[in-house]
Parts: structure tokens; sequence; C-alpha cells
């Protein structure tokens, strides 16, 4: 990571004056350029510094969307989506300036087809709140990131959570997307099929732009049934080895679990004090079983005795609905948990996935780098996908804690590259990761440069995101 990816960019000044005046006059009070509001709408969750755009666009329909590219597309001025702005690489920032478009006002389900097990549902609804629509239908939607994002951003950063070892990531739960490009005009990527081998599959290539290449104005999602019974719990490992051992063999042996969470110790002791736990303070699995009572009771069993084998504790579960909801409520807090270790310090969030096999032996060897350069930084990880997440607490106030922060980012990246994994699993590209994402895929990101180019010739969407266009 460096700070010069999230540096300013070149401003149409004469362009953003225009749309300013025009967007002032088309919504009224729906368009604010007071600073407040433009800070709100800038990047501030990681250390990445916030760039405001030159104003704010509180959107109510697809067609309000329509009118603000064409008159941005016009003048060639940026335009960037807003969801909650959960994101973590500096996906909302606005380098360029330009008109933030904020969908909080969009955020009505559109349709539910519960016989096809789909739903319909504007960019701007946030995972929980399409749950509680859901929760009368017999449905849900399993994605769970930690935060409560949108819609939309879960499909522009192509998001996943908890629940992906079993209901994938946001790329397998879209089936179709409305956007708004580059001419102003509406397209839709694809219909409602549950498969199609009808052209390109432009539904993958929005899924995963990070708004570079339009703007959502509806996802259409699969949706899951509530499964008859969830059980849940937590098991206590030695070593992040052990845990991820226990974790490998309940995968290849094909036990559907639906999550399985890795928490080192010292993110176990963070979580025991924010959350009021009272696990071991060491390397733990949280899990988590769907099915009926007799699947989830075998899969438990079946689990435990891998944990044994592998020198874990009792794996203790339960399917009492609070003690679930604690546990888990304490591992999406645990962000929370980590800044509460050292409150005067920043934060930093970042994350890798390599290939499941490669799992303990990254998290091994970055637990190593920690130690050996004395930081506070608490593992998390998705273990199923091979995906974890670092916390990295450090001084952001001089340049020497700057500069150990940003070197600890490039050893870790460059250790799941050498171990033919990903600079990031489900954080995005965004501004944080550009050169990693060079270092992985080499010319193929020239090939994404090409798309960019064709699809948004001047540059509008999101721009200084995933790559650097020169």
């Amino acid at each position: 990571m460096a700070l010069s990816d999230a540096k300013a960019g070149k401003r149409n000044e004469e362009g953003i004056f225009a749309v300013v005046g025009i967007l002032k006059q088309r919504f009224g009070e729906r368009f604010q350029t007071g600073e407040s509001f433009r800070a709100q709408h800038a990047h501030t969750t990681t250390y990445i510094p916030a760039q405001l755009p030159d104003g704010v666009l509180f959107a109510e329909t697809a067609d309000d969307v329509k009118v603000a590219v064409k008159v941005c597309a016009e003048q060639k001025v940026p335009v960037i989506g807003f969801g909650t702005g959960s994101s973590l690489e500096g996906q909302v920032n606005a380098p360029n300036g330009g008109v933030s478009i904020d969908f909080s006002r969009m955020n009505r389900v559109l349709e539910v087809n519960a016989e096809d097990l789909d739903c319909t549902v504007e960019p701007g609804i946030t995972r929980e709140e399409l749950n509680v629509y859901l929760r009368d239908t017999g449905l849900f939607f399993p994605i769970d990131p930690g935060a409560n994002a949108s819609i939309g951003g879960m499909a522009s950063t192509r998001a996943s959570g908890t629940n992906a070892v079993r209901y994938g990531t946001m790329k397998d739960n879209v089936l179709s997307v409305t956007a708004v490009t580059a001419n102003g005009n509406e397209i839709r990527t694809a219909r409602r099929a549950r498969k199609s081998s009808a052209g390109y599959d432009l539904t993958r290539l929005f899924v995963g732009a990070e708004g570079t290449l339009g703007i959502l104005t509806s996802v259409t999602l699969r949706l899951q049934g509530i499964p008859q019974k969830i059980a849940g719990g937590a098991c206590s490992f030695p070593t992040v080895k052990a845990a991820c051992d226990a974790v490998i063999m309940t995968i290849q042996m094909g036990i559907p679990v639906a999550r399985i969470e890795l928490l080192d110790d010292v993110q176990m002791r963070a979580c025991n004090a924010y959350s009021g736990l009272i696990y071991a303070e060491s390397p733990t699995l949280f899990l988590e079983f769907h099915g009926s009572d007799e699947t989830v009771e075998l899969q438990s069993a079946q689990f435990a005795e891998i944990a044994a084998e592998c020198g874990g504790g009792e794996f203790l579960w339960t399917a009492n609905a609070e003690e679930r909801n604690k546990l888990w409520k304490a591992r999406h807090d645990a962000y929370w948990a980590c800044r509460a270790l050292a409150p005067g310090l920043a934060a930093l969030s970042t994350d890798v996935c390599v290939p499941i096999s490669r799992l303990a032996d990254c998290v091994a060897e970055t637990q190593a780098d920690i130690q050996e350069h004395g930081l506070l930084a608490p593992i998390v990880g998705h273990a199923g996908d091979g995906n974890f997440h670092v916390l990295l607490l450090f001084d952001d106030k001089t340049a020497q804690g700057v500069a150990v922060a940003e070197n600890f980012v490039v050893r870790l990246n460059q250790r799941a590259l050498a171990m033919d994994g990903t600079c990031t699993g489900e954080h995005g590209i965004g501004q944080g990761k550009m050169a990693f994402l060079e270092q992985e895929l080499g010319g193929a990101v020239d090939l994404m440069r090409q798309v960019k180019q064709a699809l948004d010739p001047d540059n509008i969407f999101n721009p200084g995101k995933i790559f650097h266009l020169v």
C-alpha cells in the first residue's frame, strides 16, 4: 500500500462549477454542497485520507441517477456511488472531485419471487433491512459482511462474509443488475433465469467493478430458505496450525458447515473484553451448521471428532438463538473490539486470501511477522475460504508509524501472492491495493483498462480506483 495511490487527481473546475449549478437547480435541497455533507461521503474507515466530493445528490429514483450521470457526462465530471460508506480501501473517495450519489433513499424492495427464491431491490437497502423484510416469507439473503452494508455497495465490491463458505460471495448470488452507463442510459444485464449462455456475462462484469463502469440502480439476488435448525459454537486450539488443520479436514470431508471463522489469541482477548465472552484466549474457531435437527446434530458431532483429532478442546455448541446471536454479534463486532485494545491508535484493516491448504502457513508467518516487528495486530479469518483479515493498530501521527504500517501491508500481500493467493478476498482494490493488483494479475490489468476505456471513455465513473489509466 502507498498513500500516493490516494493522491488528488486533476480537477475539471469549470465542469464541476457547471454541474453543481445544474444539479442544485434540478434537485433543490436533495443536492447538498455543505462541507459536513461532503465530509460524510468520503472515506473515513481506515487511515486513507478523505477526499471530499463537490456535492452530494440524495437520489430517490433511477431517473434521478440518469439525470445526474447525463449532466456529469456532458461536463466530464466524476460521479461516485455511495451506499453506507463502510468500504475499507478508499472506494468512495473523490480524488478528482465530482458528485457523490447517495442511495440511502433508494432502499426499496421492488419484487420478491418466493417460488423462484429471488428478489429485486434498490441499491441503497442494507442487508439487515432486506432480511427483516424477508422474514415472513421464510427466506433470507445469506451474504453478511461485518458491516450493515448496502446491497449496491456489496455488489460493487464483490463482498462476502462469514456465510461464504456455504452460500458463496456476491458474485454467486447476484442474478442481474440494472446500471446507468456513461451515456446516461439504463441497461439490464440479465433476466431472472438461474442459468443463461446468452452473450457476455455482463452481470459479473459489474459485480466487483467498484462503480468504475456504471452506477447500479437495482440488484436481483438469489435467496435461501431459512434453515429448520441452526446450531453454532466455539472450539479452542493450542495453535493456529491446529485450528487450520481442523478447518481443512472439515472442508475436505464435505461437512456442509455454514460458517467457520478463525480468531487468533489476540482477537479472542479483544472479543472477551469487548463483548463479554468467557472463552480461552487461544486460537479459536466459531462455527455454525444449518439443516434439520438430525443433520445439524450429526455435523456438530463430526466436527467435534475432527477437533479432538487436531488437538482442540471441547466443541461447545448450542441451538439456542440467544446464545448463538451473542457469539456472532461478538464476531461482527471484532473491529470495534480491536479498536478498544488501543483507543489512541489508528486502525488499518486489510485482508488477503490463499488456497485453503496454505492458510495455516500464511497465518503463522504473519503472526511471526507481527511479533518480530512488535506490532499489535489481531487476526480474524473466514477460514473455510482461506481468507483472513488483519487489523493493524498503529500511530498514524508520525511518518515512522505510517511507514511501519505500510511496510507490514506490503509484506502481508507479497506473502499471500507467493502462495498463489490474492491481495484481497473481499475488501476490493479501491485506492489502497492498486500496486498489489498489478503484481497479482500483470498484463490482465491492461485488459481491464481497455474495458474501462471502452465503457467509460471520459473516466467519469469513480476515477482513481482499482488501477490508474496511465
